[in-house]
């Protein structure tokens, strides 16, 4: 008996790690989905934001609470073009959570993709931080999609964060302000074996593309591969 215990306990502390990477791995495959399919819609974000975008940052399938005053979550990732200027290849991808209020009546749960360009060094080093919370450690907003890029130039020059949501097929620029964005440690941990925050990843360049990652970054390469910001 007590060599069946050993044996079964040693087999879960084989496997828990395997089955946790491979909740990680799936979650980057999903975030490369959601990334095609919102820049392959039509009228979606101007290629002159992404362009300029230092970083970007999905979520795919975030979800909030039926209604009232609920509480919304999110876990997705980010990637940043690399060199000390932004200027080189996308980033591997670090693993990231989302987390925030949403206040008022809601007709129900339901799952939102979000999109976040971050447009500046300022931004990016922010979101870099343990934690930062929109529209307080960084400027946030609704980003414009289309032929409305012209008309909401002020919105982007003072915005250091555009973000975006996908839901039921409606794709817009939507405020996160007052939602916290932070490095995802224990997700990240089991998915390049090893503790690293997300500045260790993105910016020093800790660690190369997992295989589960380059779907997402190969296609940021083919999308967006050279950084147009001024």
């Amino acid at each position: 008996m007590r060599t069946t215990c050993i044996v079964f306990v040693i087999f879960l502390l084989a496997v828990t790690p395997l089955m946790a990477q491979k909740k990680e791995r799936e979650r980057l495959e999903e975030c490369a989905a959601v990334m095609e399919e919102i820049l392959n819609v039509p009228d979606n974000v101007p290629q002159e934001l992404l362009d300029s975008a230092e970083c970007v940052v999905i979520f795919p399938s975030v979800k909030k609470a039926a209604f009232g005053i609920g509480g919304s979550y999110g876990r997705g990732a980010v990637s940043c073009r690399s060199g000390k200027d932004f200027n080189g290849p996308w980033s591997a991808p670090a693993l990231f959570a989302l987390e925030g209020f949403s206040f008022g009546f809601q007709l129900g749960g339901q799952a939102t993709d979000f999109l976040l360009l971050v447009m500046n060094p300022k931004g990016a080093e922010s979101i870099m931080g343990s934690k930062v919370k929109l529209g307080a450690d960084a400027s946030a907003a609704a980003g414009p999609k289309g032929r409305t890029l012209a008309a909401a130039t002020d919105v982007v020059m003072k915005a250091e964060i555009l973000s975006y949501s996908r839901a039921k097929g409606l794709f817009a620029g939507v405020s996160l302000e007052g939602s916290t964005l932070r490095s995802d440690g224990g997700a990240n941990e089991n998915l390049y074996g090893r503790e690293l925050d997300a500045r260790q990843i993105v910016r020093d360049g800790a660690v190369s593309v997992p295989d589960a990652g380059k779907k997402l970054i190969d296609f940021l390469n083919r999308k967006s591969p050279h950084n147009l910001s001024d």
